[in-house]
C-alpha cells in the first residue's frame, strides 16, 4: 500500500490559498484531516481527496458550508 502525503505548502499551492488560511482552518477544526509528526503538518492524500468530495456541490443553494470558508 502506498500511502501518498502532501505538506502544507503542497497542498496551499495545490487549492491555491494561503498556507496561512490552512494554519487557521487547523486551528478552527475545519479542513481536512492532518498528521503531525515530529512537528511537521502533512496531509494523505486519501484524507485530501475525502474533503473535497464534501465541498461537491451541484448549485450555489446546496453549496456545503466547508466550501466557502476561505
Amino acid at each position: 500500500m502506498n500511502v501518498v502525503h502532501l505538506d502544507q505548502k503542497q497542498l496551499a499551492a495545490r487549492w491555491r490559498i494561503s498556507e496561512a488560511t490552512l494554519e487557521r482552518w487547523r486551528c478552527e477544526g475545519i479542513g481536512p484531516k492532518y498528521l503531525k509528526l515530529c512537528g511537521r503538518v502533512i496531509y494523505r492524500q486519501v484524507d485530501i481527496d475525502a474533503f473535497e468530495e464534501t465541498c461537491l456541490a451541484t448549485s450555489t443553494k446546496t453549496a456545503p458550508a466547508q466550501a466557502n470558508t476561505a
